[in-house]
């Protein structure tokens, strides 16, 4: 068997805005996760929420990458998933940053709506979500 043979077809997802996606998304890991861990090392009794919900935010985004550059349908299903539950966390945090800032004595990256982010953690899911399902009506049915 050759090694065509022996893996199936994977639905490249990291191809053209595919791949934007995934370069964006690999910034937004290097950034949530370095600083969640450097606050969570140093002052994680000033703001522990916070903290820990942008160390989450970093292994989402970390996990959507590791998606995006799998490729392949399954790995673009949970790829839609983890998008919308971003999204809904993004949706979530943001106006809860709004309507109690009192809870959150230091910001998140989903704060605001990822204003300190340019609001790119409120843009990237609804991208991401628009491109998955996208490939996926793209797709050559077999």
């Amino acid at each position: 068997m050759t090694a065509t043979q022996e893996r199936p077809n994977r639905t490249r997802l990291a191809s053209g805005p595919g791949l934007l996606l995934v370069w964006l998304y690999g910034v937004m890991v290097v950034g949530a996760v370095s600083r969640s861990a450097y606050q969570i090392a140093t002052e994680f009794d000033r703001a522990p929420l916070a903290y820990t919900l942008s160390a989450l935010a970093g292994l989402v985004y970390g996990f959507i990458t590791y998606t995006l550059v799998r490729g392949g349908e399954k790995a673009r299903r949970a790829a839609l998933v983890c998008c919308a539950a971003e999204l809904v966390g993004v949706l979530t945090v943001g106006t809860w940053t709004l309507v109690e800032p009192s809870a959150f004595p230091d910001a998140t990256v989903w704060s605001d709506y990822g204003m300190g982010y340019l609001f790119i953690p409120v843009l990237l899911p609804l991208t991401a979500v628009y491109w998955l399902r996208r490939s996926r009506a793209q797709e050559p049915a077999t």
